[in-house]
């Protein structure tokens, strides 16, 4: 298995890279001065032109891209335009605030979603199946920036339940974390659902139900276990999904994470920001796929990483 990861790991580099260059093109072809941006409009030549050697704009592309290179491979990611802090310490600000809202959202997920999912594929066809289908549907097909928006109206504004904004104490977190992980619950409820159907038709079910074992054991543990593998992957990949894609929930419960640090450097034009925050991001979408693929072994025996 260390002999798979390490692998995995080296495989992941040219797709670093790619992810490396790809941004460094977008935000420089990017309409716009950033020198302007950063002066102001009303900045004199000479300012203008401080501000290009200082960030190395007055250097061609490709030499650019060079020395971005060589600073990342010394662990160097620039400097803030805006604040001039390290980029490494921007991100360390920011980025355990992500990784504290995706986490909460991902466990509303697992525990509604999957439990959801069982019920319905338990009584197939019933009521109890088609509302948690409807729900699903809903989930799937509701905008995030709506059922924030809803979810500050009806909780926060009317019931005075939960904060409207900010970072602070647990209740904080609640709104964001549900908006966040409505749609993932919704994509764990309808592939927990379908898995455990399919699984529940083989032929060693009905074995084991010929036998004369509790409906319980047969549900939770020879079926439900076979049917984690593909809830285990949708599950990785929603929480990948959740690090890079928390913009919007960000923005709208004012939540001081990456997405908001994200979207205030692409508007100031703050290349070092814009690319260490992406490529943090990319990496963490990495390395949440590797561990997903290992776990697998825990979960199936039969799954061997050879």
């Amino acid at each position: 298995m260390l002999t798979y990861a390490i692998r995995r790991l080296l495989i992941a580099i040219p797709t670093l890279f790619g992810v490396v260059l790809l941004v460094f093109l977008m935000v420089r072809l990017a309409p716009g001065d950033p020198a302007v941006l950063l002066a102001g409009e009303f900045a004199t030549p000479e300012t203008l032109q401080a501000i290009r050697e200082r960030y190395g704009l007055d250097r061609p592309l490709p030499e650019q891209f060079l020395l971005y290179l060589g600073a990342l491979l010394r662990g160097d990611l620039g400097e803030s335009a805006r604040s001039r802090r390290p980029v490494l310490e921007e991100l360390k600000t920011y980025f355990p605030n992500t990784v504290e809202l995706a986490v909460a959202a991902i466990l509303v997920a697992l525990l509604t979603g999957i439990p959801l999912g069982i019920l319905a594929a338990l009584r197939p066809g019933s009521g109890l199946d088609l509302g948690v289908m409807t729900l699903a549907l809903l989930g799937v097909s509701m905008p995030v920036f709506w059922f924030g928006l809803l979810a500050i109206l009806i909780f926060s504004v009317n019931l005075g339940w939960f904060p409207v904004a900010g970072k602070g104490t647990l209740a904080h977190l609640v709104l964001p974390a549900v908006t966040l992980g409505v749609n993932a619950t919704a994509l764990l409820a309808r592939m927990t659902r379908g898995t455990l159907l399919e699984v529940l038709s083989q032929d060693y079910i009905r074995t084991a139900r010929a036998k004369g074992l509790r409906e319980r054991v047969v549900v939770f543990k020879h079926a439900l276990r076979n049917a984690m593998i593909p809830v285990v992957t949708v599950a990785g990949l929603e929480f990948g999904s959740l690090l890079a894609g928390a913009v919007i929930t960000e923005t709208i419960f004012a939540w001081p994470g990456l997405g908001q640090l994200l979207v205030g450097s692409i508007l100031a034009r703050d290349y070092p920001v814009v690319q260490g925050a992406v490529l943090l991001v990319a990496t963490s979408f990495i390395l949440v796929n590797l561990l997903v693929d290992l776990l697998y072994a825990g979960i199936d025996p039969r799954v061997r990483y050879d």
